[in-house]
């Protein structure tokens, strides 16, 4: 029999660039299309407007943060996305609540060996309003042993499925006979100076998302071979679909470098830069895993490429790695991820294991 639908409640606090923001939409609407009721509670839902304007499914509320306060009713699973601290007088309705409620903290995404280490431990609540309440840690991953990836039922078939000559034709960005197709969406990074010349040694269309590095395109000098086109706003399924579309995704963060992945494209991953330098080993325990199973040749143009991207290596940027052979293994690394139970149906058995 299947099992009744459970009330979830998110809590997301957007720090900055709407990454934090993007995940919880994610999650909400994956729940959502499986049945769950959902309330995110968010501090800033501005970027809903864009993100989200493709449709919100039946199921979802988008609540002020401030407002869980007042919340009589508490969900039958808790998120707290990223380490957001709940308020206290939610915390203690959860306290009081029969029977509890499984309260989750879902982590940031990595590859570090910690993220199988800590995976699922337990945080018993020893004081404070939610004494008596135990939490768990959900880490996302890219292993057996991790909480997988965000991936929605028919995700993979629907990309099959795409038109992509259709699609960029309704967008306007139509490339001309020979042009590869190259998307860039990023933070302030002083290697893109450098990166114009590199993409200009062949016929290149380069599609530009919103941000500072589009800011800083509009007046900058282009090789002959490169041109571009400012992007609007896209909706999570459209930015999908910018992937699917392009030869090659420059891509930043979290959750646009977990959607490339998806795409099963070549890609460059700008991680978020942090100032006591934790990125770089994070940077580097991915590519140990994701390149694990390439060519040596091509591992390390890919090794060198991404360093010099995220400043982690001072020498300039060169040519771009050989796209032909990095297709085949984008290919196959999606197919390796696939064989992963994705992110939200693992949340749900864990849920279920911690009510």
């Amino acid at each position: 029999m299947a099992k009744p639908a459970q009330h979830w409640d998110i809590f997301c606090r957007v720090i900055d660039n709407f990454g934090d923001i993007g995940i919880a939409w994610r999650l909400a609407r994956d729940l959502a299309s499986r049945g769950q009721h959902v309330r995110l509670w968010t501090d800033d839902a501005s970027a809903l407007h864009w993100m989200a304007h493709e449709g919100r499914p039946k199921g979802i509320a988008v609540l002020p943060w401030a407002d869980s306060e007042q919340a009589q009713m508490v969900g039958d699973v808790v998120v707290e996305t990223f380490g957001c601290e709940l308020p206290a007088t939610f915390v203690e309705r959860m306290a009081r609540r029969q029977p509890a409620p499984a309260w989750i903290n879902l982590e940031y995404l990595s590859a570090e060996a910690y993220v199988e280490r800590s995976h699922g431990l337990t945080s018993p609540q020893l004081s404070g309003p939610g004494q008596g309440l135990a939490k768990r840690f959900f880490y996302p991953g890219f292993t057996p042993h991790t909480g997988g990836l965000m991936r929605e039922p028919g995700l993979l078939q629907a990309q099959a499925a795409f038109d992509a000559p259709a699609w960029l034709s309704a967008q306007g960005a139509s490339p001309r006979p020979g042009e590869r197709i190259v998307s860039l969406f990023d933070y302030d990074n002083p290697r893109l100076a450098e990166l114009l010349p590199v993409l200009g040694a062949a016929p290149t269309l380069l599609l530009v998302s919103p941000g500072p590095a589009r800011q800083w395109l509009a007046s900058a000098a282009l090789p002959a071979q490169l041109r571009w086109r400012a992007l609007p706003y896209f909706s999570q399924p459209d930015f999908d679909r910018l992937l699917w579309a392009c030869d090659l995704n420059l891509v930043r963060g979290e959750d646009s470098f977990v959607r490339a992945q998806w795409a099963g494209k070549p890609f460059v991953w700008r991680i978020y830069p942090q100032h006591d330098g934790a990125h770089g080993p994070k940077l580097e325990a991915f590519m140990q895993l994701w390149l694990r199973q390439a060519d040596a040749t091509q591992a390390q143009a890919w090794r060198d490429f991404w360093r010099r991207w995220n400043g982690l290596d001072a020498r300039p940027l060169e040519a771009l790695p050989d796209l032909a052979p990095a297709r085949h293994h984008a290919d196959q690394w999606r197919a390796q991820l696939a064989l992963q139970v994705d992110l939200v149906g693992q949340l749900q058995r864990f849920a279920s294991e911690s009510g």
